[in-house]
């Protein structure tokens, strides 16, 4: 087990499908401050801005850049990251799955909607881990994730952030968005220092508050996948997308793509 990870903590992450995890990237922020000015400054194909006209700040996001900007690339090859997922999610290999940059300038009020992220990829299975790590002090603009909430029977309806519409047609097959402060529910939420990092599982029901500081807010987000995640079809197309895959039901991601990095 990593020197970071205690009994404590996988036993919480089992039960909970969230953990904080201190000091995770702590000796890789400016490294990773570097990769988001590249990321910001040479955007993606799947780069957003996620305000409305009217909207105050700037709400950027990207994803799935990590072979293509070194910075990244680096982190997630020489943090322990992958050997702390192994620990949480109890699985002898750690496999890629993709990167995600979230930034929320000065004085963004809008909030990240609550959502799941689950829904929302091709990849199913238990032994799943997405880290969510600020790259500024975090106070009052911090993740919030919905304690307990991946082991709920149904999944919850994927939207999109901007026109608020929903993902996949079959409304069924999923639950309304919940407002876990109206009804109640158990939120974990932290203040953060740089490098700190929120281990969540898929499934879990997470959101983010607006910024209202007079700080950037950056988060460098790293998803992982363990023994049991298989590929899945969805009623449609999924987010990221991974245009050409190939893939089928049932299969374990495309190590070409999605490489092994740790295996014990």
């Amino acid at each position: 087990m990593n020197s970071m990870v205690t009994q404590a903590h996988v036993d919480a992450y089992q039960r909970d499908g969230v953990v904080l995890i201190k000091g995770l990237f702590a000796d890789h922020v400016e490294t990773l401050r570097k990769g988001v000015e590249r990321n910001m400054a040479e955007p993606g194909p799947f780069a957003a801005e996620n305000l409305k006209a009217g909207e105050g700040g700037r709400f950027f996001d990207d994803y799935c850049n990590w072979t293509r900007i070194p910075e990244f690339e680096e982190v997630i090859k020489n943090s322990p990251a992958a050997e702390v997922a192994a620990d949480l999610m109890r699985s002898q290999t750690v496999q890629m799955f993709h990167d995600h940059v979230l930034v929320k300038e000065p004085g963004t009020s809008k909030p990240t909607p609550w959502h799941t992220d689950g829904p929302y990829y091709f990849v199913e299975g238990r032994q799943t881990v997405s880290f969510w790590s600020p790259l500024d002090p975090v106070t009052e603009a911090s993740l919030r994730c919905v304690a307990g909430s991946h082991l709920w029977e149904k999944p919850v309806l994927p939207t999109r952030w901007l026109s608020e519409t929903n993902f996949y047609p079959d409304e069924d097959k999923y639950m309304p968005v919940p407002d876990p402060d109206s009804e109640g529910m158990e939120v974990r939420e932290w203040e953060m220092e740089p490098g700190d990092a929120v281990a969540f599982n898929y499934s879990i029901l997470h959101g983010a508050r607006g910024n209202e500081t007079g700080l950037r807010r950056r988060a460098f987000s790293l998803r992982l996948l363990g023994d049991d995640a298989r590929y899945v079809e969805r009623p449609g197309p999924t987010s990221p997308p991974f245009p050409g895959h190939d893939m089928t039901q049932g299969q374990k991601l495309r190590e070409d793509w999605f490489p092994v990095l740790l295996k014990r």
